[in-house]
């Protein structure tokens, strides 16, 4: 027996302290950086192909917008973008567009992290319904949890996505973010 309580005494010990050390800023650090590995150049690529080129470009929502948000809007008003209304459809393909840019950006330099991740939650639960619903994903593409193929394009890789961001939404960017910053001057000018 004294073996075993000297294992978990190590074991209690080496953790404790990892913990201690990385409590406040590691894990709201590296869920920031894993998504900036893994989906930032997604969702930019995705707004840029949305948007016109260059910086006039970047304030004009193009055709293939409304394809990718709203395809069976586009059928319903005969592929023509004049012919869709303002509200709500122009509006969703704005909204829609710019957040792609915008939450991505404010997670990975951690501002208003909480909210841009409950946003891009929502975003990818939408993206996921558009894919499925309107474009027709197919079964393979779809997916489905604990089937035994963790490869879908959908209920797999977007699980782990929702994950990361689930994550900073109920613990924050932590102290190395914007947010930690302005959270630590906020309380030093109290």
């Amino acid at each position: 027996m004294p073996l075993i309580q000297s294992i978990i005494a190590i074991h209690d010990s080496v953790f404790s302290s990892l913990e201690r050390v990385l409590s406040g800023w590691f894990l709201g650090l590296a869920a920031r950086l894993v998504f900036a590995g893994v989906l930032l150049l997604y969702f930019l690529n995705s707004f840029a192909t949305k948007v016109g080129e260059g910086f006039a470009g970047f304030f004009s929502i193009q055709d293939g917008a409304y394809f990718q948000i709203l395809p069976t809007v586009m059928e319903q008003y005969e592929y023509s973008t004049a012919n869709i209304p303002l509200f709500p459809y122009d509006i969703i393909v704005f909204a829609g567009t710019y957040t792609e840019l915008l939450l991505p950006i404010l997670i990975v330099i951690g501002l208003f992290t909480r909210l841009a991740a409950l946003g891009m939650t929502g975003f990818i639960l939408v993206q996921s319904y558009v894919d499925i619903a309107l474009h027709g994903a197919d079964e393979k593409t779809t997916g489905a949890l604990f089937d035994r193929v963790q490869d879908s394009a959908i209920s797999d890789q977007r699980t782990l996505w929702a994950f990361v961001l689930v994550y900073l939404v109920i613990r924050g960017a932590g102290a190395i973010s914007l947010d930690g910053f302005l959270s630590r001057r906020r309380s030093t000018a109290t």
